[in-house]
Protein backbone atom coordinates (compact mmCIF):
# COMPACT_ATOMS: atom_id res chain seq x y z
CA UNK A 1 0.00 0.00 0.00
CA UNK A 2 1.48 3.17 -1.08
CA UNK A 3 -0.15 6.49 0.76
CA UNK A 4 0.83 9.78 -0.90
CA UNK A 5 0.30 13.27 1.07
CA UNK A 6 0.26 16.59 -0.83
CA UNK A 7 0.96 20.01 -0.19
CA UNK A 8 1.79 23.23 -1.31
CA UNK A 9 -1.41 24.40 -2.42
CA UNK A 10 -2.84 28.21 -1.69
CA UNK A 11 -4.09 31.12 -3.63
CA UNK A 12 -1.99 33.10 -5.67
CA UNK A 13 -2.58 36.00 -8.53
CA UNK A 14 -2.03 35.62 -11.71
CA UNK A 15 1.52 35.25 -12.82
CA UNK A 16 2.61 34.02 -10.26
CA UNK A 17 4.24 30.47 -8.61
CA UNK A 18 3.88 27.70 -6.91
CA UNK A 19 5.41 24.40 -6.02
CA UNK A 20 3.12 20.87 -4.79
CA UNK A 21 4.92 18.03 -2.96
CA UNK A 22 4.00 15.01 -2.96
CA UNK A 23 5.53 12.88 -0.34
CA UNK A 24 4.96 8.82 -0.29
CA UNK A 25 5.07 6.31 2.57
CA UNK A 26 6.68 3.92 0.71
CA UNK A 27 10.48 3.06 -0.09
CA UNK A 28 9.76 1.75 -3.09
CA UNK A 29 8.46 5.17 -4.29
CA UNK A 30 11.24 4.81 -7.01
CA UNK A 31 9.96 1.84 -8.63
CA UNK A 32 6.35 4.34 -9.21
CA UNK A 33 5.95 6.48 -11.95
CA UNK A 34 4.39 9.52 -10.83
CA UNK A 35 2.24 11.86 -12.00
CA UNK A 36 0.23 15.39 -11.08
CA UNK A 37 -3.67 15.53 -11.94
CA UNK A 38 -6.05 18.21 -11.23
CA UNK A 39 -9.88 18.73 -11.62
CA UNK A 40 -11.21 21.75 -12.05
CA UNK A 41 -15.33 22.25 -10.83
CA UNK A 42 -17.61 20.75 -13.63
CA UNK A 43 -14.26 19.13 -15.60
CA UNK A 44 -13.34 15.94 -15.80
CA UNK A 45 -9.86 15.23 -14.25
CA UNK A 46 -7.05 15.66 -16.61
CA UNK A 47 -3.18 14.88 -16.37
CA UNK A 48 -1.02 17.90 -16.05
CA UNK A 49 2.46 16.03 -15.77
CA UNK A 50 3.77 12.69 -15.50
CA UNK A 51 7.77 11.61 -14.83
CA UNK A 52 8.85 7.68 -15.17
CA UNK A 53 10.78 5.71 -11.94
CA UNK A 54 13.81 6.90 -15.33
CA UNK A 55 12.63 10.74 -15.11
CA UNK A 56 11.51 11.05 -18.19
CA UNK A 57 8.29 13.65 -18.17
CA UNK A 58 5.66 14.39 -20.45
CA UNK A 59 2.98 17.23 -20.09
CA UNK A 60 -0.37 18.63 -21.06
CA UNK A 61 0.04 21.19 -23.53
CA UNK A 62 -1.73 23.67 -21.75
CA UNK A 63 1.27 23.41 -19.07
CA UNK A 64 3.82 22.78 -21.25
CA UNK A 65 7.30 26.05 -20.77
CA UNK A 66 5.69 26.89 -17.77
CA UNK A 67 4.94 23.52 -14.75
CA UNK A 68 8.01 21.27 -13.95
CA UNK A 69 7.67 17.95 -12.61
CA UNK A 70 10.93 16.16 -10.56
CA UNK A 71 11.57 13.59 -8.20
CA UNK A 72 13.66 13.11 -5.62
CA UNK A 73 13.92 8.93 -5.04
CA UNK A 74 16.08 9.64 -1.37
CA UNK A 75 12.83 11.79 0.08
CA UNK A 76 10.44 9.48 -1.74
CA UNK A 77 8.61 12.87 -3.26
CA UNK A 78 7.14 14.23 -6.50
CA UNK A 79 7.23 18.29 -6.99
CA UNK A 80 5.56 20.49 -9.40
CA UNK A 81 6.49 23.69 -10.01
CA UNK A 82 4.30 25.56 -11.30
CA UNK A 83 5.25 29.21 -12.58
CA UNK A 84 3.28 32.10 -14.68
CA UNK A 85 -0.42 30.43 -13.33
CA UNK A 86 -3.16 31.93 -14.70
CA UNK A 87 -7.00 31.53 -13.52
CA UNK A 88 -7.34 28.69 -15.80
CA UNK A 89 -5.21 26.74 -13.69
CA UNK A 90 -7.49 27.13 -10.74
CA UNK A 91 -8.30 23.13 -10.04
CA UNK A 92 -7.70 20.88 -6.88
CA UNK A 93 -4.64 19.47 -7.88
CA UNK A 94 -4.09 15.33 -7.22
CA UNK A 95 -1.07 13.43 -6.69
CA UNK A 96 -1.01 10.01 -8.39
CA UNK A 97 1.30 6.61 -8.82
CA UNK A 98 1.41 4.02 -10.91
CA UNK A 99 3.83 0.89 -11.43
CA UNK A 100 3.30 0.62 -15.19
CA UNK A 101 1.32 3.81 -16.59
CA UNK A 102 -1.07 6.78 -15.41
CA UNK A 103 -3.19 6.69 -13.60
CA UNK A 104 -2.06 4.12 -11.30
CA UNK A 105 -3.49 2.90 -8.68
CA UNK A 106 -2.82 5.36 -5.65
CA UNK A 107 -4.06 9.09 -5.36
CA UNK A 108 -3.43 11.90 -2.56
CA UNK A 109 -6.10 13.54 -1.10
CA UNK A 110 -5.39 16.47 -3.14
CA UNK A 111 -4.42 19.95 -2.59
CA UNK A 112 -6.33 23.35 -4.21
CA UNK A 113 -4.69 25.57 -6.25
CA UNK A 114 -6.28 28.98 -7.25
CA UNK A 115 -5.35 31.64 -8.87
CA UNK A 116 -6.74 35.07 -8.58
CA UNK A 117 -6.78 38.69 -7.86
Amino acid sequence: QVQLVESGGGLVQPGGSLRLSCTASASIFRFYAMGWFRQAPGKQRELVAGITTGSSTNYADSVKGRFTISRDNAKNTVYLQMNRLTPEDTAAYYCNAGLSRLPGTYWGQGTQVTVSS
